[in-house]
């Protein structure tokens, strides 16, 4: 069965979509099949790897309401090994129909057990606030990664995050758990982001990654080129972080698996 993992944070401009992307192309790079969910009405992840969220024929809103079964678009043509349930500005609509559907919370989780033997990575793009779409995203998974940036205004949301995630396993997802914290955006050079590093280490530990997905003009350009970093710019500073932080992704997944074994 998959690794179902949820980048998510409820403070907007981290780097979610960012993380999302770059970490499932990684991985796919690697060897392993991973899905990219698309959970953002924005739409952000589907075009950043070159899919036209205007001229969809089906979508993850189509999917979740139930008119249309799962339908992953693969993307072998450039990246292989990976595919995605994209989506558009129709996923916004999702929030009102939900509402009068069963499971409303667990709509997403019902789509994806019918695809995670498919796949050895789903990696799941979450909306910013927390929302009935956020919520299906961290009912559907099972770890989380949490993206924050190197700054003090940033950690502030952190206990926002850990908050959600317990509320979640409490009441929808009992296996739920904290994979990990990424540090994005990161400068080296200031001392504010040092300190950050300091503070997130002393509160979380060994959750925090060791990999810093750091701030790059080529990462900012990738985007709008319709491809992920490892594409665009595979010798850039950005490429090879998120290299790096998908190997200890990969051995972070492979530890919790064997530790949930015993």
């Amino acid at each position: 069965m998959a690794h179902i993992l949820a980048i998510s944070n409820q403070k907007g401009g981290v780097g979610k979509t960012t993380t999302a992307v770059n970490l499932a192309a990684c991985l796919a790079s690697s060897g392993h099949d991973t899905l990219l969910v698309d959970m953002d009405p924005q739409g952000n992840a589907t075009s950043a790897v070159g899919v036209n969220s205007r001229g969809l024929t089906t979508s993850l809103y189509r999917t979740l309401i139930g008119l249309d079964t799962p339908d992953p678009i693969a993307l072998h043509d450039r990246m292989p090994n990976l595919w995605i349930l994209p989506s558009n500005m129709d996923l916004a609509a999702a929030e009102l129909e939900f509402f009068d559907l069963e499971n409303r919370e667990r709509r997403l989780r019902s789509v994806l057990r019918s695809l995670d033997r498919e796949f050895e990575y789903i990696i799941l793009d979450s909306p910013p606030s927390l929302s009935l779409l956020s919520i299906n995203t961290l009912t559907a998974a099972d770890r989380v990664i949490v993206p924050v940036q190197a700054e003090f205004l940033a950690l502030e949301g952190l206990s926002h995050v850990t908050a959600t995630i317990n509320r979640i396993r409490q009441s929808l997802n009992p296996d739920l758990q904290l994979l990990g914290i990424v540090v994005t955006m990161f400068d080296g050079r200031t001392r504010l982001a040092q300190e950050v590093i300091q503070h997130l280490g002393a509160i979380f530990g060994p959750k925090v990654f060791k990999t810093r997905l750091v701030r790059s003009v080529r990462l900012s350009e990738a985007p709008s080129h319709g491809l992920p970093i490892i594409q665009y710019e595979p010798k850039s500073a950005g490429a090879i972080a998120y290299t790096q932080f998908s190997q200890e992704v990969i051995h972070a997944c492979e530890e919790a698996s064997a530790w949930a074994r015993t």
